[in-house]
């Protein structure tokens, strides 16, 4: 028991150490100006991913608090994406019996529709109240660019950090424990 609670701690620190890094590198000024194309939302892929492979790891909590300093740090509209964000998870979490055995272009599909609805949902939002937002253009990039980076997230997770999908009914962390 001791070592299941260390290594939900163990992750969840890795996960906000992600964040936190991520959050960084959003926050340089790097801008090399006009014509940049914008990258993938790293940290949502993440989050996906991890909650599809281990939904114990993420509680929704974690999610909240992330999303909404990360709104807070870049800007955005505080709560929005946070919302949008703790909802797809949410999703992909109340599924994670059908995706247990699921081969990963089932799973990767799940991802791009959820991703996809959140973009959709945050666009129609930010439409509703006048609020100032990329160009139609710019975010169908970075919602095509997240979804590829959706199945490198996802090996980098297995390979690099030892996370894998769930399977049967005791979770247990890691490869081969």
């Amino acid at each position: 028991m001791a070592d299941r609670m260390a290594g939900l701690w163990w992750y969840r620190t890795l996960y906000v150490l992600f964040a936190a890094c991520l959050a960084f590198v959003q926050l340089l000024p790097l801008d090399p100006g006009p014509g940049q194309w914008p990258g993938p939302d790293l940290l949502l892929a993440i989050t996906l991913s991890w909650t599809i492979l281990r939904p114990s790891l993420l509680p929704v909590w974690l999610v909240a608090a992330v999303f909404l300093v990360t709104d807070l740090l870049l800007m955005r509209p505080p709560g929005l994406w946070t919302a949008f964000a703790v909802l797809g998870c949410e999703f992909l979490r109340s599924r994670r019996v059908l995706l247990r055995n699921a081969p990963f272009p089932i799973e990767w599909g799940l991802a791009t529709s959820v991703i996809t609805a959140m973009t959709v949902a945050h666009v129609l939002v930010l439409s509703i109240f006048a609020v100032p937002q990329p160009t139609f253009g710019l975010t169908v990039m970075r919602l095509v660019f997240t979804v590829m980076a959706y199945p490198v997230v996802v090996f980098l997770a297995g390979r690099a950090i030892g996370l894998v999908k769930a399977s049967g009914s005791g979770e247990t962390l890691g490869a081969g424990r």
